[in-house]
């Protein structure tokens, strides 16, 4: 059974954006057995620009439902069915989304119908609805709403089951045509089954011998990738050899990147090891001159030195970085290794370095700006507990971070509040601090929202 769906949003993003249509089409592989479809108040502004899209206005949805209140309906509809779209990530994105403001997990098995055209129908300019519709000869009157939308999806889903049952393959059972050349002991059912969460997966060969550690926000679709992953003979062999799939759930994608760190290191997974040797290779590292300047440098990462600020994967990314800061904070080429010369650098010539390079600015000056950049770049404080998501609503995550130093991680009861360091003391496991751990807490931390960090 297929539960064929579209929406219409009032923008691109499921993480900002509300749905304002939706339409649910069950499909039984032969025909139509029952269709829903409703407007929705999103409660926010609609702009003049989807209107123009979509037709429709801030006035048409104001007395509409809201999502919770068909929230059942939905869940209803589309239980124990295969999740159709066209785009399938971009609906189910914002339906999943939905469900998650209101404390429910919603998993659905799911079929895109732009990655089925693609396969059955390949060498076409374009893979949108409209065009597809116009080269098919299927008729859709109601373009950019969500019921006219939906029934051209389901009328293309036949012409491709069409195809298919021609094809010599199953492309309508994703899981089993992934696995269909790899391991024989490798279970579709629970593949299917992985969790749409965040965590650690593990790779084990026919000896149980783990071969590959991995994490992803989304587990269940970065396995799958894995498997159909033919872009190399070390993917292919991986997949191949892969005869079980175990997985832990983390919740937080920053508990996920330690413990998928500490695993690989207590476990060195054979198809980990090429791809490690190739992470964290250069770090950003700082020291004061003779003169008293603050310098920056890139330098090859040495596990025997000092941890660097910040880690990178190649010089290049480095460099990009390192460049983009002199511009931020008008530093000094020379002072961050990048311009070799007995003068001046040559952003003093373009007038955008004060002049440091030839003494012409006081290291006090100049270190004000220097250490903005230092700051942001180091823990505030050397004492902090990092909370984020649990595995489940009712849990935090917390990692403790002690005299500059990675305790550890653990989960701490939601329903407890958090004023003492010592608090959480039971519940942290150890982990070993180390540069990689110090990169991905600081990397998180300037790229990602946590929910909340106690510094003491």
């Amino acid at each position: 059974m297929y539960a064929i769906v579209d929406i219409e949003t009032t923008g691109g993003s499921p993480g900002h954006e509300k749905i304002t249509e939706i339409a649910v089409i069950i499909h039984d592989g032969s025909k139509i057995t029952e269709q829903f479809s409703t407007l929705l108040n999103p409660e926010k502004y609609i702009p003049p620009h989807i209107t123009a899209l979509t037709g429709i206005t801030n006035e048409m949805v104001a007395e509409a439902p809201k999502f919770y209140e068909i929230a059942a309906r939905i869940i209803e509809l589309t239980e124990n069915k295969t999740f159709v779209a066209h785009n399938a990530g971009f609906d189910y994105g914002f339906i999943k989304n939905e469900f998650k403001s209101l404390g429910y997990h919603f998993q659905r098995d799911r079929l895109c119908t732009v990655r089925l055209s693609r396969k059955l129908i390949p060498g076409l300019n374009s893979y949108s609805l409209g065009y597809l519709c116009d080269e098919l000869g299927i008729d859709n009157k109601d373009r950019h709403r969500a019921a006219g939308d939906a029934m051209a999806t389901a009328r293309l889903m036949e012409i491709l089951m069409d195809l298919n049952s021609h094809s010599g393959l199953d492309l309508f059972d994703d899981v089993s045509f992934r696995l269909r050349r790899l391991n024989p002991f490798l279970n579709a059912d629970k593949i299917r089954n992985l969790p749409e969460e965040a965590g650690v997966y593990y790779f084990l060969d026919d000896r149980k011998n783990v071969i590959y550690i991995g994490k992803s926000k989304n587990i269940k679709s970065r396995v799958l990738n894995h498997l159909g992953n033919h872009s190399s003979k070390r993917f292919i062999e991986l997949a191949q050899r892969t005869a079980e799939i175990n997985f832990e759930l983390t919740g937080s994608e920053l508990i996920a990147l330690l413990k998928e760190s500490a695993e690989i290191k207590q476990y060195k997974p054979i198809y980990n090891r090429a791809q490690r040797r190739t992470f964290y290779q250069y770090g950003l590292y700082y020291f004061h001159d003779y003169s008293g300047y603050l310098n920056f440098s890139i330098d090859k990462n040495n596990r025997e030195t000092k941890t660097p600020l910040l880690s990178f994967s190649s010089k290049k990314e480095a460099l990009n970085y390192l460049n983009k800061r002199i511009e931020e904070y008008e530093l000094c080429q020379k002072l961050c290794g990048l311009y070799k010369s007995k003068g001046t650098c040559f952003h003093y010539e373009l007038m955008s370095c004060r002049g440091a390079c030839a003494g012409l600015e006081s290291p006090e000056n100049y270190n004000r700006r220097a250490c903005q950049l230092l700051e942001k770049l180091t823990f505030k404080n050397n004492n902090m507990l990092i909370i984020d998501s649990g595995r489940r609503a009712d849990e935090f995550a917390v990692v403790k971070i002690e005299n500059g130093k990675y305790m550890g991680f653990g989960y701490v009861d939601a329903s407890e509040s958090i004023t003492d360091p010592e608090q959480v003391n039971d519940y942290i496991n150890s982990y070993p601090d180390n540069h990689d751990v110090q990169s991905i807490i600081r990397s998180y931390l300037r790229n990602k929202h946590v929910h909340q960090i106690i510094y003491f």
